[in-house]
């Protein structure tokens, strides 16, 4: 039979573990993905927020492409009718982007850190 001090001892133990593994994850947020959609030549939210190193992904819906085109960011996403794209944030900061082919569909990223 175990005596109270090495039941105690392993009760600790078994916190300390518990508490370690919780504050593992401290600190390390998952990226996530932020969906925009596109349907009747339309962005849909047109502003949208993010972080660092997280996804955007724009699902169209419309029977023809479009792209989401920075010329601030250097990016060119191509995305096909009835499909969908992503891109992956890199930096802090506004990005406004619109279709090369319908240049009155704008949208706005804000990045955050």
């Amino acid at each position: 039979m175990p005596s109270r001090h090495h039941a105690a001892t392993r009760g600790l133990g078994l916190a300390a573990a518990v508490l370690a593994l919780a504050l593992a994850g401290v600190g390390t947020a998952a990226a996530a993905t932020v969906r925009v959609t596109i349907e009747k030549l339309t962005d849909n939210p047109a502003v949208v927020t993010a972080h660092v190193g997280d996804t955007i992904e724009w699902v169209n819906k419309d029977f023809v492409a479009h792209t989401a085109t920075s010329k601030a960011r250097g990016w060119d996403v191509m995305i096909p009718a009835n499909k969908s794209a992503t891109l992956v944030v890199k930096k802090p900061g506004t990005v406004d982007y619109i279709c090369r082919f319908h240049p009155n569909m704008k949208g706005r990223i804000i990045i955050e850190k």
